[in-house]
């Protein structure tokens, strides 16, 4: 579904509760308490306007909306701006920033940069798949450093930046996370953790820290300029670093130590279903299973990494 089919659909806030029914409870609305199907609707007049429907439960008595529980929750965001933002991130392969979707929307930075944080958290919550390589496959390994600068004056090392760990399987999915430190330790323990037993080859760089890989290896020299050798190369990670970083430098320009987890998710969601034609089904779905994000939690939680 499209930018053009979606405001096509969803033209005022009654169609968009209609299709998030359906997306919740496709077999029909259940109290959130009891789970009962003897639920009954009702209208209310909000205090911005328009009209909204509160479901009653009969056998517990438990009011509730649509969007109770879920990332739409306590939003004094219209449904039809909600959904637009989403479809505006499906369709953004390169990321949407928040000063554009400020635009399109026509909303505040604040209310955009919150809106974006929310959907990019339900995104991340679709990243859960098996190990990578399952069944004989072939999958690459190498790592990566996002933002920082040299500081001439305190004479730091170019590479004081955050590291970022990514593992793909090559027609398949890929796994990206920051990581404290390029290291022996953190990088065997990455694979180990993501890459299935019976993969049939780990295909990295020529960095020391993968010489005891636990699985079949092979690695290509790019300090000797060597990019390919028959079928070891890591072309299809370094795609998605471009990809990646092309993102970060052209649509957000610099990306925060403390919320890149959130962008990276969103980056490994759409890399992970480029070939999803429901994509913004499922992104909706996500949405309605995923707690939560209140402000102050997104300002005030630490990095993590």
């Amino acid at each position: 579904m499209n930018l053009v089919d979606i405001v096509r659909e969803f033209p005022n806030e009654v169609a968009c509760r209609r299709f998030l029914e359906r997306m919740r409870w496709p077999d029909g609305v259940r109290c959130l308490r009891c789970q009962s199907k003897k639920v009954k609707r009702l209208t209310a007049k909000d205090k911005a306007g328009p009209y909204r429907e509160i479901f009653y439960c009969s056998s517990c008595r438990h009011q509730f909306t649509v969007t109770v529980g879920t990332i739409f929750h306590d939003s004094h965001l219209p449904l039809t701006k909600w959904l637009i933002a989403i479809g505006l991130m499906c369709e953004a392969k390169k990321g949407i920033s928040a000063l554009q979707m400020k635009r399109n929307l026509g909303v505040s930075y604040k209310t955009a940069w919150y809106l974006c944080h929310r959907i990019r958290k339900a995104m991340a919550s679709g990243n859960v798949f098996g190990k990578l390589g399952g069944g004989g496959g072939i999958v690459e390994s190498d790592e990566t450093y996002i933002g920082g600068k040299y500081d001439r004056r305190r004479k730091r090392r170019p590479y004081e930046k955050q590291a970022v760990m990514g593992i793909v399987e090559r027609g398949g999915m890929v796994k990206v996370e920051a990581i404290p430190t390029a290291s022996r330790k953190i990088l065997l323990g990455k694979l180990k953790e993501h890459v299935a037993d019976d993969v049939r080859l780990v295909v990295t760089d020529e960095l020391a820290a993968y010489k005891h890989t636990p699985f079949p290896h092979a690695a290509v020299n790019h300090g000797r300029y060597e990019w390919v050798r028959g079928k070891m190369h890591t072309n299809t990670v370094e795609n998605f670093w471009s990809l990646l970083k092309r993102g970060i430098v052209g649509s957000f320009h610099r990306v925060s130590v403390k919320h890149l987890p959130r962008y990276l998710g969103e980056f490994q969601y759409r890399f992970n279903r480029r070939h999803e034609p429901e994509l913004f089904g499922s992104t909706v779905k996500h949405l309605l299973t995923t707690d939560n994000l209140p402000y102050s939690k997104l300002t005030a939680e630490e990095v993590v990494v």
